[in-house]
Formats: C-alpha cells, sequence, structure tokens
C-alpha cells in the first residue's frame, strides 16, 4: 500500500534525480558557458565525503542509531556493493561520454532488469500493465544502443556500461528488500554510504590523483548539490521506498527521471537531440 507521504517523498526524489543528470554533467564535464572537465571519480568521492555528514546530522536528528552490529558487516557490504559502489563508479565515468539525457535513459532501464531478476530470481510476476510498460522501455533502449553502435561519435561502451550498472543496481534493489538485517534501514543506508565513500576515494587516489585540484564554481556548485541533496537526502528516500514497495513498482515509479534529465539537460546545458 502506497501511503500519500510516500508519494510526496517520491516526487521530491524524481525532481532531485532527474535534475541531478545534468549537474552531474556540468561538474564533471562543464559546459559552453561555464568551460572546464573536472576528473570524475574525485567528483564523486568529494560529494560522498561532504553528503557523509550532512546524512549523519539527519539521522541523529530524527533519533536514528548509527552503530552497526559486527555480524551484519557482511551483509552491508554486500548490500553496498549492488545498490552503490558498482552504480556510482560507473555513472560518473560514463555521463562525461554520454549526454545527460541518454545517460538517464540508459541508468533507469532498471525496471526492465527489476522485472527480469524478479522473474528468474523469485518468481514474482507481471501484470499487463507493467509488462506493456517494460516492453516500452526496453523498445527505447535498444533504440538508443542501435543510436549509439550505429554512429562514429556514439559511445556505445560508456552506454554498454550503463547497462550493467543498471541491471546489478535492479539485482541489488531484490536484495534489499530481501535484507533480514535487524539494524534500522537508515543506518544500513549510512554505513552503505559510508563504505561507498571510502571506495570512491580509493579510486580516485588510484586513479586521478594526478589530476587533483580545486574544483572550478560551477563544479564547486554541482558537488554541493549532490551532497546535499543526492546522497544527503535522496538516497535514503531511495532505499526506504524500495524496502516497503515491491521493486517493479518502485523503479516504475521513478521513470520520469530520465524524462527530467533529457529536458533539464536539452534547455540548460544546449544537449542536441543526436
Amino acid at each position: 500500500m502506497t501511503s500519500r507521504r510516500m508519494l510526496w517523498v517520491l516526487a521530491l526524489l524524481t525532481l532531485v534525480w532527474g535534475l541531478n543528470w545534468p549537474v552531474m554533467k556540468l561538474g564533471v564535464s562543464g559546459s559552453p558557458a561555464f568551460p572546464g572537465a573536472y576528473p570524475p571519480l574525485t567528483f564523486r568521492a568529494l560529494s560522498m565525503l561532504l553528503g557523509l555528514p550532512v546524512l549523519a546530522g539527519a539521522l541523529v536528528a530524527v533519533k536514528v542509531p548509527l552503530t552497526m552490529p559486527r555480524r551484519e558487516w557482511g551483509a552491508l557490504l554486500g548490500l553496498a556493493l549492488t545498490n552503490m559502489m558498482i552504480w556510482h563508479a560507473i555513472v560518473i565515468v560514463s555521463v562525461q561520454q554520454l549526454s545527460s539525457g541518454r545517460a538517464a535513459i540508459l541508468g533507469y532501464s532498471m525496471p526492465i532488469f527489476a522485472a527480469l531478476w524478479g522473474l528468474v530470481l523469485f518468481g514474482e510476476r507481471l501484470g499487463w500493465r507493467q509488462g506493456i510498460g517494460v516492453a516500452a522501455a526496453g523498445t527505447g533502449i535498444v533504440l538508443l544502443l542501435a543510436h549509439e553502435f550505429g554512429k562514429l561519435s556514439g559511445s556505445p561502451l560508456a552506454a554498454f556500461a550503463m547497462l550493467v550498472a543498471a541491471c546489478i543496481w535492479a539485482y541489488g534493489t531484490h536484495r534489499l528488500r530481501r535484507s533480514t538485517m535487524a539494524t534500522p534501514l537508515l543506518t544500513v543506508v549510512f554505513w552503505m554510504t559510508a563504505s561507498t565513500t571510502l571506495a570512491m576515494s580509493l579510486l580516485a587516489a588510484l586513479f586521478e590523483h594526478a589530476q587533483w585540484r580545486l574544483p572550478p564554481p560551477h563544479t564547486a556548485g554541482a558537488i554541493a548539490y549532490n551532497a546535499v541533496g543526492v546522497f544527503g537526502f535522496a538516497h535514503a528516500a531511495w532505499f526506504t521506498l524500495a524496502r516497503r514497495m515491491p521493486p517493479v513498482a518502485s523503479s516504475i515509479s521513478v521513470m520520469l527521471i530520465p524524462v527530467l534529465g533529457t529536458f533539464s539537460g536539452a534547455w540548460w546545458l544546449g544537449e542536441p537531440d543526436r
């Protein structure tokens, strides 16, 4: 059952995540008005390092404990790997090679994979409306991939990587919903974010340390948006919804995100409709 409060949270989540696609693109690639690319893994690590205390402060304010039993760390790291680590590493690198709209559409192919994982692993069946929605989304993804592979200027590797990330995220959504951890969900979200922050920082240090520098103003603004909006709010909201709602329902319900990403990227960054 979906409450009115959950719908409001979902609407705000959709707005924050939808607008974040051109924000990320601006942060790591710049634009004609704000030239200057920035190392993507470093961008993501800085966003998470600044977002983690925001999330911690919010949990303390609502009196959610931050302690994590040692026996549950293995399960937590497995959830972090499939729900956050792989997704964030792939997305932030791939968005430099794709328009923000295309990246958003490919990333939010996740409902297709959620439906397939549910069918194959858990015996879940789709209603006819859900089936039509998944089929329509799948058709759009195939057309996008054909476009990327068919153009010399396309980025088929980045497009394929986005699909891999979406597939793993969809699997992680199922695992999160079926998790039997006794720790409060928001505590789990905090430590998933903390472990992912460590992973992104290590990747940035390993691959981008020679490129480290102070971010230009447009990148600093994008980092701040991600720190507060994405890691301070959106991830906690998403994982709460994903655990309380069926995976296909929760994922199909946020399909407006790539629509916002596409139109806001075209309007704000002047991305061509290629």
